[in-house]
């Protein structure tokens, strides 16, 4: 299949899951890592670095391992979960993909060029406003500023950003849960697996004993369900099953393209794979080429290719929505601690 990830993040992405040479020889840089990465969070803690404070309670999505884990997902599942119990959710992200750094709202017509593919999918399935920027805090005033109603922020993929203080911290992974434990660039961390954390989620079809230790924080289990698919162009959505037979290929550009392909394994499809790197822009027609009757996509590619016009009239483009599942313990606890929090 053409496209396929660039070598030398396939090379990194192998050597991460394992202690293997190439690990073991790039850990003096990841020590180097460690120690810079600890100095900059004790400088924020100490007040040497500045954070801002927001005047609304403050949750933060986002992960240590490197790549998609599903943070979109789970974002959007807890916008629900919030208005549920009575709360007005907004949503900051920086918008990954996007152009510039100042803060800029996001509406279900937005460029997705211009502010990131993931905040569109959000805005697009939360209602929630949306505002993107590369400083967390200024995108949270400006949201503010134009939705006083609004009384709870979450910060898609805003772990690191300690600039914005927090309220509730969920620290999620995938069944790869930590790889090879080492930081960057002998691992696939950001943190130490022991950074502090509120709630732990791992985004796996199944949480074994081993997965959850090796996570920790007393793992809330994550569940990507998909059974449909509708065409990009729009009309009727079928079963993921009604389609098996069919000349399928499946094209993924999220953080860990094996994740959607399991799914539509495990709903009984055979397909031809066309993983394609994060945020792929689609403006190359990766398409073009593939031999292939329906060609299924995930919602975070099809925020682009839907505003593109060789792409949206492809009648071969179906787009697979998946919907998080968890355990509503894991709201309810949210919750409570939201309600719990002090306002500036």
């Amino acid at each position: 299949m053409p496209h396929t990830k660039p070598s030398l993040e396939s090379t990194l992405t192998r050597a991460w899951l394992r202690r293997g040479p190439l690990a073991c020889a790039l850990l003096p840089l990841s020590l180097l890592f460690g120690a810079l990465a600890a100095l900059r969070v004790r400088l924020f803690r100490s007040g040497v670095l500045a954070s801002t404070r927001l005047p609304v309670p403050v949750v933060v999505v986002g992960n240590i391992f490197i790549g998609g884990t599903g943070k979109t997902p789970l974002t959007i599942w807890l916008a629900g979960a919030l208005r549920d119990a009575g709360f007005s959710p907004g949503i900051i992200s920086r918008g990954h993909g996007g152009e510039g750094g100042a803060a800029r709202a996001v509406t279900i017509g937005s460029n997705a060029q211009e502010v990131g593919d993931e905040p569109l999918l959000m805005a697009r399935r939360t209602g929630c406003p949306v505002v993107v920027g590369r400083k967390r805090a200024e995108a949270g005033l400006a949201l503010l500023a134009a939705h006083p109603g609004v009384n709870v922020l979450i910060a898609d993929d805003g772990l690191q950003h300690y600039a914005l203080q927090r309220d509730v911290e969920v620290l999620l992974f995938d069944g790869r849960a930590v790889g090879n434990g080492w930081l960057l660039p002998a691992g696939p961390l950001r943190e130490p697996r022991g950074r502090r954390r509120d709630f732990t989620v791992v985004n796996t079809p199944q949480l074994t004993p081993q997965l959850a230790a090796d996570v920790g924080g007393q793992p809330f289990q994550m569940r990507l369900a998909g059974e449909y698919a509708e065409p990009l162009a729009g009309g009727a959505r079928v079963p993921l099953a009604s389609l098996a037979g069919k000349r399928i290929a499946a094209a993924a550009g999220i953080g860990n393209p094996k994740r959607f392909f399991d799914m539509l394994r495990g709903a009984g499809l055979a397909f031809a794979e066309l993983p394609l790197p994060d945020h792929h822009d689609f403006l190359d027609d990766p398409f073009a080429s593939v031999d292939a009757d329906i060609i299924l996509i995930t919602e975070k590619d099809a925020v682009k290719c839907g505003q593109i016009e060789n792409l949206i009239n492809d009648p071969r483009l179906w787009v697979v929505p998946v919907t998080a599942q968890l355990d509503r313990a894991l709201a309810e606890q949210i919750v409570e601690k939201c309600r719990g929090c002090s306002t500036a």
